[in-house]
């Protein structure tokens, strides 16, 4: 083949791909924007939802306060916005899997698509513990420790924006066994390795969650216990995994 009949192949292939990317952004940003909007009439309902766990801790009496004149109208639609994104994000993962799938190997296909899910249900997991187990104890300790004469007022905009930090921390932490899984399979680490490596682990899980949780150590030892389970699972999970040499023999890319 001419070489300039190669450089419009490869053009032609290049354009192709580019429209397709533009096909998927365009659907997941559509789906996106109806999960928004269907969510927007309910906004105020989501946030009171939200603000459940620490209403229920506060004083009798004492609620949240809006120390901004926009606040209640856009710590509402921020929420609503998190939430649709986080309800599409099935969605927006098999956009993202249509796209890269075709040009995958076989054995690449049947690891990738268990890990996509197992990703997903592991960070709504974690979101769902960081709700119904991690906020209530955080703000039970934080109402106990409030000096006596102090009023604990807290703005909804602040308040919003620590919840979503919490969320993205305790579902993020959740991801750890799909980590590990992926690390193996790159033959970036063996299962062994981490293994010897679970005392230096531990300390580390302890480090982060200091880090990034609350400054008490209820809600460190909620994120820590956990992801240390979790190390262990994805151990596992990883020596159940680990590729073997004859399993990338026959393979081949369904797209060139």
């Amino acid at each position: 083949m001419p070489p300039d009949a190669d450089i419009d192949a490869a053009e032609s292939g290049l354009f192709t791909h580019l429209i397709e990317l533009r096909a998927r952004l365009l659907r997941a940003i559509v789906g996106l924007a109806i999960a928004l909007a269907a969510l927007l009439p309910f906004a105020n309902r989501l946030y009171t939802w939200l603000s459940q766990p620490l209403i229920d801790k506060l004083p009798e009496g004492a609620q949240l306060i809006a120390v901004e004149v926009a606040s209640p109208f856009f710590a509402p639609l921020k929420l609503a916005f998190f939430v649709a994104l986080i309800a599409t994000m099935p969605w927006l993962l098999y956009q993202l899997w249509a796209f890269v799938a075709p040009g995958l190997y076989k054995r690449e296909k049947r690891l990738a698509f268990p890990l996509l899910a197992s990703a997903l249900v592991l960070f709504y997991t974690g979101c769902a513990f960081a709700y119904f187990v991690v906020l209530p104890s955080v703000f039970g300790f934080l109402t106990a420790v409030t000096p006596p004469g102090v009023a604990m007022m807290t703005d909804i905009n602040a308040y919003l924006n620590f919840v979503l930090v919490i969320f993205l921390a305790f579902g993020v932490s959740f991801e750890l066994p799909v980590a590990l899984v992926i690390l193996v399979l790159l033959g970036w680490v063996t299962p062994a390795q981490l293994r010897e490596w679970r005392g230096y682990a531990v300390v580390g899980v302890f480090v982060l969650a200091a880090i990034i949780t609350p400054p008490d150590v209820i809600s460190q030892l909620l994120l820590a216990i956990p992801m240390c389970l979790l190390y262990e699972a994805g151990i596992i999970a990883a020596s159940l995994l680990a590729r073997k040499p004859a399993d990338a023999e026959g393979d081949s890319p369904s797209r060139q």
